[in-house]
């Protein structure tokens, strides 16, 4: 039996890694191979933000790149993957990935995402929004790419953060038609009436 086509996941220096840390968790658990692509702002922000370090999200993934590695398997449209997921994506990534700058191996992989038509998933984490950030977000959604950026679900009534993070990585996953059984699905009254 062929494994499964692996997941490139791509960290950047937004807010919110948490949801990228989180992925990685998930994917080991469901036992789809993981390639990371995490920035150096990435890095740092994980300092910021959790008590983890870069040793420890290298090592919940299968494969990890460094970003200045061109030559990665990621960068090669002849290696197979499932398609990319950018958690969370800064506002620089985006417009690097709306302009196809591939300066880095997280760009470049995100580029060779979409020219081979693959799923590219970006989690947006910026607000407020000005205009070139939207038309950066337009660009990429007429390249093929799906903008999702990591919005609470209310319904779910979260109590912590992790349901909150726990429910943006399961929706980001059901683009990729992985159920990682994260999502509280949405029942209307009717619903529970028949």
């Amino acid at each position: 039996m062929t494994p499964p086509h692996p997941l490139v996941v791509g960290i950047s220096g937004a807010s919110g890694i948490a949801y990228g840390v989180r992925m990685l968790e998930v994917l080991r658990r469901l036992g789809i191979p993981s390639h990371l692509v995490m920035t150096r702002t990435a890095e740092i922000t994980l300092a910021y933000e959790m008590d983890r370090k870069v040793s420890e999200v290298r090592a919940l993934a299968d494969t990890w790149h460094r970003v200045d590695d061109l030559t990665a398997a990621p960068s090669s449209g002849s290696f197979r993957t499932r398609g990319m997921v950018v958690a969370p994506c800064s506002a620089r990534t985006l417009g690097a990935i709306a302009a196809g700058a591939g300066e880095n191996l997280l760009t470049r992989a995100a580029d060779v995402t979409l020219k081979e038509r693959r799923r590219l998933v970006l989690m947006v984490r910026e607000t407020p929004l000005h205009l070139g950030h939207i038309r950066s977000m337009a660009a990429v959604t007429e390249m093929g790419a799906v903008v999702a950026p990591p919005m609470p679900a209310f319904y779910t009534r979260p109590r912590t953060l992790d349901d909150v993070v726990d429910h943006g990585v399961g929706r980001v996953l059901d683009l990729f038609d992985i159920d990682a059984g994260l999502v509280a699905r949405w029942r209307s009254e009717d619903d529970e009436t028949h």
